[in-house]
């Protein structure tokens, strides 16, 4: 039995802590959360040990599991893997860049599995378009969301837009050759909404915008390229593709149009989306990883790199506000 430690059992912690109880082969040794009420009915409600130390808990695990608060991420990252635990934190990997550096080097040398939490890797209607071909040249985001108090100790960027950060940079086989980005503080005291143009050196760009003070909700990703385009709908699930039809397409959609160059075939297709819970997927790629001693899908590079991205658009956002 693989033994899991979760620190932090608020919002997001319980949906991890209900789909570590499905997954077969774990162990939940205990959980931590300074929060004495919290604390008390999780303990009521899933009769799991409750650690009032980080340390007594990190010992007692094989794993860890980090839901807490930004702020508090490296700290627990950082004994744990000092003591040889593979570890799983959410997004972002840390506070600041000076801590993410730390813990890719401490990981690297300790050789323990890193996972972040970048759980739109995982969505249905992303891993429905895995199949495709994907060679995008301009990229559409919108992640648009209703204000929630909670998640706002980061901005926008680091707690909604770097989803899409992690996707794209997946997506796009290249280095990033510059950003330009604006953003406005309106309900707290950083990026409220944001507007990114992320240009690399193949000549993909990629344009976002990301809003938790939106009337509704949108989590959308338009991918042009050279023949097609793909539409991913991360909120309803759905996944589009319009190309230009080719022999090996089979019970699709198509009709004919006729441009300068002659008439071409148009296809439309909705790739099968899968059935899955996107949460329990993640943990469980990063069970495999540790049992097959593999690296895990989105692992502490990725992790940085999204970060590291993200810092130069606060960056920009900054430059921008201070030179107005």
């Amino acid at each position: 039995m693989l033994k899991i430690g979760l620190f932090g059992t608020g919002h997001l912690g319980k949906f991890h802590l209900n789909n570590w109880k499905e997954i077969p082969g774990i162990e939940i040794t205990g959980f931590f959360d300074p929060n004495d009420e919290t604390a008390e009915v999780i303990t009521a409600t899933y009769g799991i040990k409750r650690f009032t130390e980080q340390d007594a808990l990190i010992d007692a695990c094989d794993a860890i599991d980090v839901v807490t608060p930004t702020q508090f991420h490296y700290y627990i990252c950082e004994k744990a893997i000092k003591k040889g635990k593979h570890v799983f934190v959410e997004k972002p990997m840390a506070h600041t860049m000076e801590e993410a550096r730390t813990l890719v080097a401490l990981a690297a040398e300790s050789k323990v599995k890193f996972q972040v939490g970048h759980v739109e890797r995982f969505n249905p209607a992303f891993l429905a378009a895995k199949d495709l071909e994907l060679n995008p040249m301009f990229i559409e985001v919108h992640r648009l969301a209703q204000f929630n108090p909670r998640g706002t100790e980061v901005s926008v960027i680091l707690d909604l837009m770097i989803h899409d950060i992690d996707v794209i940079l997946s997506l796009v086989k290249s280095e990033v050759k510059s950003i330009s980005a604006n953003g406005v503080a309106v309900m707290t005291d950083t990026p409220d909404i944001a507007n990114v143009r992320i240009e690399f050196n193949n000549g993909c760009v990629a344009n976002l915008t990301s809003s938790r003070i939106s009337m509704k909700k949108m989590r959308k990703i338009r991918l042009f390229q050279k023949d097609a385009y793909i539409g991913i709908d991360f909120l309803e699930k759905k996944t589009e593709v319009i190309k230009l039809k080719q022999e090996s397409d089979k019970n699709v959609f198509s009709f004919d149009i006729e441009t300068p160059k002659g008439t071409k075939t148009i296809a439309i297709a909705n790739p099968t989306v899968p059935e899955v819970n996107a949460i329990k997927m993640e943990l469980q790629e990063f069970v495999a990883a540790i049992q097959n001693n593999t690296q895990p899908i989105v692992n502490e590079i990725d992790g940085f790199r999204a970060m590291e991205v993200a810092h130069q658009i606060l960056y920009k956002i900054n430059y921008n506000l201070t030179a107005s």
